[in-house]
């Protein structure tokens, strides 16, 4: 693959993600401003939620930033960000419920959230990813270009290694987080956190936040093909 095709590959595909990241900002802050007719913080929801459903040794914290939350099953912590935590708002229960979600993959033993958790124990990196691979990919490109033959190539199959490990996270990733979405909503209406036609709003939170995976897949697949064709062509002229 000439370094202009990737490119011509590449840059939509950074444009892709960066969209992704304004949109779950923008969605995010648009349903943070919708409260929710129960009055139930982030915080009341996964308890409730928890609570209803036998879960009894996790605790829910607060934690800094905005859109920090996740799930730490080694700690045994939800961990909501200060944007989550105690807003009572339909964007706030939602991502609360979301993080719930994945408490729930655990105690029921899914198998991609077993098969995520293998492959790397922090799994709440997936949706931030997509900009240091990119650069990470740049990198590597100059210096494999730059650095002597044999190093080179060495340089070629380690990212081959790297970016095939990381699409295989993004892909098992993508099922465990509509997993937890999926969840996250049917739990909110049985519990009577949100109403059915609240559920639109908390619907297009968890989606948005869902493209920021397909937006680290994406980035990591077109690194991964480009590493893999720069491999066949060192193959090729040793014939």
């Amino acid at each position: 693959m000439s370094y202009l095709y990737f490119l011509l590959l590449l840059l939509p595909i950074l444009a892709f993600s960066g969209w992704a990241s304004a949109k779950v900002s923008s969605t995010y802050s648009a349903f943070d401003k919708v409260g929710n007719r129960s009055c139930m913080t982030g915080y009341d929801a996964a308890v409730r939620l928890m609570r209803n459903r036998g879960v009894t040794d996790i605790s829910v914290n607060r934690v800094n930033g905005r859109l920090t939350d996740h799930y730490d099953p080694t700690k045994k912590k939800v961990n909501l960000s200060m944007s989550t935590y105690g807003s009572s708002s339909v964007a706030s229960v939602a991502v609360a419920a979301h993080e719930v979600g994945h408490v729930m993959q655990k105690q029921e033993g899914y198998i991609p959230y077993k098969i995520r958790k293998a492959l790397v124990p922090i799994t709440n990196v997936g949706s931030r990813l997509a900009l240091p691979l990119i650069i990470v990919g740049i990198l590597l490109d100059i210096f494999w270009v730059t650095a002597p033959r044999p190093f080179g190539e060495w340089l070629v199959y380690i990212s081959i290694a790297m970016y095939g490990l990381s699409s295989l996270f993004m892909l098992v990733t993508l099922p465990v987080e509509f997993n937890a979405s999926r969840r996250a909503k049917k739990m909110l209406v049985e519990d009577g956190i949100l109403a059915q036609d609240e559920v639109a709003g908390a619907s297009k939170v968890l989606s948005a936040a869902a493209l920021t995976y397909v937006a680290s897949l994406c980035v990591s697949l077109v690194y991964f093909l480009r590493f893999v064709i720069i491999a066949f062509s060192f193959l090729q002229n040793d014939k």
